[in-house]
């Protein structure tokens, strides 16, 4: 599978929101973090923010919700333009029924995990869902030190994968940098969520491709 770039706008310039987006569009999607100020204690984007980047740009939005009732909200943001939502496996009330029901809506399902959570409850399920975010900070802020102790569940979930055959993508999410990835490329995610490295660059496009060659 080949290695995906996931921006998150989550520490873009939001005053000049379409300018950041068009300087990312050498990478695979937009990553858009919505935060309810209850299952992570910050608040940010909903639904109309997802729309609006869908008004500005052609990549895939992979939208990563850190919500309380995902059940209930999750299926709004397929509306709104996303082509991947991802919700926390802690916070969903019947994690195997949203997955498919964001799959018949057309989307792809992914299934995120805080750093504390273990992850083989969700090796026995990972035929329905199309990725598995491995969060390697706690979930809720930008700019936050990778947890390198997170990566061995990155390893268990690839090699569950790779041993079933499955077509399913491998997530990081935090503290993502130069150094950092090639930690995680090594322990197997082939999807990195970039943030505060990315937009804190001098030319974010710039760092894309810096980004991509390493990958490479």
């Amino acid at each position: 599978m080949n290695a995906k770039i996931s921006p998150s706008i989550l520490n873009s310039d939001i005053a000049h929101l379409a300018d950041e987006i068009e300087a990312i569009s050498a990478a695979d999607r937009v990553h858009v973090d919505v935060m309810d100020g209850h299952f992570v204690p910050n608040l940010s984007w909903g639904v109309p923010i997802v729309q609006a980047v869908a008004g500005v740009t052609e990549l895939p939005i992979d939208t990563h919700l850190m919500i309380e009732a995902p059940d209930r909200w999750a299926p709004d943001y397929v509306t709104a333009g996303s082509t991947v939502v991802t919700f926390h496996w802690e916070a969903a009330t019947a994690p195997i029924r949203l997955a498919r029901e964001l799959r018949n809506m057309g989307a792809k399902a992914g299934v995120a995990l805080r750093p504390g959570t273990p992850v083989e409850p969700i090796l026995d399920h990972l035929e329905e869902f199309d990725l598995v975010l491995i969060m390697t900070v706690e979930p809720g802020f930008g700019g936050q030190k990778f947890l390198p102790n997170t990566l061995g569940k990155v390893r268990a979930v690839k090699n569950a994968i790779r041993e079933r055959n499955l077509d399913v993508e491998v997530q990081v999410d935090g503290g993502v940098n130069r150094e950092t990835i090639h930690e995680a490329l090594a322990a197997g995610a082939d999807n990195f969520v970039i943030g505060s490295a990315l937009f804190s660059a001098e030319d974010p496009s710039v760092e894309v491709l810096a980004f991509r060659e390493i990958l490479s």
